[in-house]
């Protein structure tokens, strides 16, 4: 059947500058190039190009150009092209339309309607590069008062804590199952978050064995497919995550198409090849709180009270009573997945219409748990849409812990956010389990690129920090009044809990 939807891109050759070595053909796995007669001249089909920029950026001579398709239906901000095209594509498979990433829709992105404050005379700044900054974070319930005693000449600490995570920087990895990424995507992030001293999450595809190693850099999920879940990989890992829900597509389970699901994925999964992974929208065994409640402790039973547990939901309109609820079943952290997280597949509706601002969410279950006095009794890490440094000190100031990075960390591996995940063809060796495709992706350099992300991020904190007179990365928590909105109405300023700019 003849598409009636135009092609998103149009590819660009410059013949001037062609040598015709075939390296376009080789490297797109959409097929976009194809040469004929011995490499004399190639046919370039513009309807398969899905921007990833492989193939312009691996030209060795950058012959080829990649542009949006500058083709325009007649104007109307109703029927928008893009609409067009979405109803073109059902009616011509009668199917879901299917996406990767996160929202690319254009709704407000507070974290850019929100300054920071900075200090001046009468609060001096910090100058990080010569005095101490602090940047290091305990995730985990926190006791409402500590009991200390004298024994001799020392004093020791009688009350006992509960278990922590301790991140030399508030930034971890986020959760990206195996399967939904390459093995080398998982190695490199495991190692990264080795060398930073912070930890990666497993998502919902369990642990491959051969990065047991880095169980103590790890925090393994429990999802509802309970794909991956057994005896060892939970005591292998630093904590364990009960994924409720996620921002990308909040309501729905996850799946991952069985032809990602190779032999190793299916040892890891505990799942036949080639079989579809679907795990269901609800658990099962949770319909309340109180089911919950059970599950925080059978958990905490299985790993011998000694790791804490955590609970992700996404960002929803009654985020903080479901926070609160989950603090008193025992959580010891709660995540908040926001409406622009990332996902390998989901379906494009829920995508862009399901969920909400996680800047918006996280304001609200800071204030509730605050005003309900058990704040303290878990820490709260935040994720979708974290794209820079700046905005991991708005999401800390703002109430949260740490924050989670999953679209930026693959950025950094090379992803250009295609939106094409769910295909199997990343042609960056990502989003793929295809041999040839995830050789692409040296485990080695991907970690050399995490690790310098996120030490550059972690150098613009502390100048951040230092500018406002802060040395320590506790002292910003929940510190509303270093933040300024701009552009903002009442209402949402109420919510953020900030003042206006000038105020």
């Amino acid at each position: 059947m003849k598409s009636y939807a135009l092609p998103r891109f149009l590819v660009e050759r410059d013949e001037r500058r062609c040598i015709r070595c075939g390296a376009c053909e080789r490297q797109c796995a959409f097929q976009v190039h194809r040469w004929h007669d011995g490499g004399e001249w190639a046919n370039t089909d513009d309807a398969r190009c899905v921007g990833c920029l492989r193939c312009a950026t691996l030209c060795p001579t950058h012959a080829l150009v990649v542009r949006r398709n500058p083709t325009e239906t007649a104007p109307n901000a109703h029927w928008t092209p893009e609409v067009l095209a979405n109803i073109y594509r059902q009616a011509e498979t009668g199917g879901v339309l299917l996406t990767g990433m996160g929202c690319d829709k254009n709704y407000p992105a507070y974290w850019d309607r929100m300054l920071l404050d900075a200090s001046q005379v009468t609060n001096p700044s910090i100058d990080p590069l010569r005095e101490p900054m602090e940047l290091r974070t305990y995730l985990g319930a926190k006791p409402d008062s500590l009991k200390l005693a004298k024994r001799g000449n020392k004093t020791v600490l009688e009350t006992r804590l509960s278990p922590q995570l301790k991140l030399e920087t508030p930034i971890m990895f986020s959760a990206i199952s195996y399967g939904a990424i390459s093995y080398n995507a998982c190695e490199a992030l495991a190692r990264a978050a080795a060398e930073l001293g912070t930890f990666c999450n497993t998502g919902e595809g369990g642990l491959h064995r051969n990065l047991y190693r880095y169980g103590k850099n790890v925090i393994c999920q429990v999802a509802s497919g309970r794909f991956g879940v057994h005896a060892d990989y939970l005591e292998v890992a630093a904590a364990v995550e009960i994924k409720i829900g996620q921002g990308a597509k909040p309501g729905i389970g996850g799946h991952l198409p069985g032809e990602k699901v190779t032999p190793e994925i299916s040892r890891t999964r505990m799942i036949p090849v080639g079989s579809d992974a679907i795990s269901p929208a609800p658990h099962h065994d949770i319909y309340s709180i109180e089911d919950l409640a059970q599950l925080i402790h059978a958990l905490k039973e299985a790993t011998g009270w000694e790791k804490p547990v955590s609970v992700k939901i996404a960002a929803v309109h009654n985020s903080a009573a479901i926070a609160s609820g989950i603090v008193r079943a025992g959580a010891d952290i709660v995540v908040l997945d926001g409406m622009r997280g990332g996902t390998g597949a989901a379906p494009l509706m829920i995508r862009d219409n399901v969920g909400i601002p996680i800047e918006l969410a996280l304001a609200s279950v800071d204030e509730r748990l605050r005003r309900e006095d058990i704040r303290n009794r878990a820490s709260l890490v935040v994720a979708g849409g974290i794209r820079s440094s700046a905005d991991v000190v708005k999401a800390i100031a703002l109430g949260a812990d740490a924050v989670y990075i999953g679209t930026a960390a693959l950025v950094a591996l090379g992803c250009h956010v295609c939106q094409k995940c769910y295909t199997g063809k990343c042609n960056w060796g990502i989003a793929t389990q295809d041999p040839y495709l995830t050789k692409r992706l040296n485990p080695d350099i991907g970690t050399e690129r995490l690790v310098n992300l996120v030490r550059a991020w972690s150098h613009e904190i502390m100048e951040m920090l230092g500018g406002m007179g802060i040395n320590a990365i506790e002292s910003l928590r929940g510190n509303r009044m270093k933040l300024r909105g701009v552009g903002l109405n009442r209402e949402e300023l109420e919510i953020l809990g900030i003042r206006h700019a000038g105020e």
